[in-house]
């Protein structure tokens, strides 16, 4: 739908795609425990009401493992001159409501990291994206097999 549309306006190309179900596996490699303190630290700096960033990235790593495995996505991997930082562009802000109009995030998600934090909850923010290349080489290599991607 309306998420394709934008990576298709921008010139990035769709090279691999598909609608899948995570395991608590895989969510655990996408989300590995070597990220719980960064994440913590990024989710403090975000609005996450915590004092501790181990403790709030325990909470935040358990609840983004919940969320990616509580139904289907869809799995894509883009190929472009620099596909990750203009993905992150139109994606828009992690927080939805500080998000940018004409982001992903900012046009198509309500959510908030202050509403979620009082639910228990991770924010549904609508998309992922990679913040670096090889942060999206290893979540590519979790997700496709090589033979799933097109036009590499």
């Amino acid at each position: 739908g309306e998420v394709i549309k934008r990576i298709e306006d921008t010139d990035l190309k769709i090279v691999a795609m598909k609608m899948t179900k995570a395991s608590e596996e895989l969510a655990a490699q996408h989300y590995p425990d070597s990220m719980i303190k960064a994440l913590g630290e990024k989710g403090i700096e975000n609005g996450y009401e915590a004092a501790d960033p181990v403790e709030q990235g325990k909470k935040i790593i358990q609840w983004l493992r919940e969320y990616i495995t509580s139904g289907p996505v869809v799995a894509m991997v883009l190929q472009g001159e620099n596909a990750v930082k203009k993905m992150r562009q139109i994606s828009g802000y992690t927080d939805p409501c500080k998000a940018e109009p004409g982001t992903i995030r900012g046009d198509l998600s309500n959510d908030s990291i202050v509403v979620a934090n009082k639910e228990g909850r991770t924010v549904h923010n609508i998309v992922h994206a990679s913040e670096s290349i090889e942060e999206a080489e290893r979540e590519i290599a979790l997700w496709f097999k090589p033979e799933e991607i097109y036009d590499r």
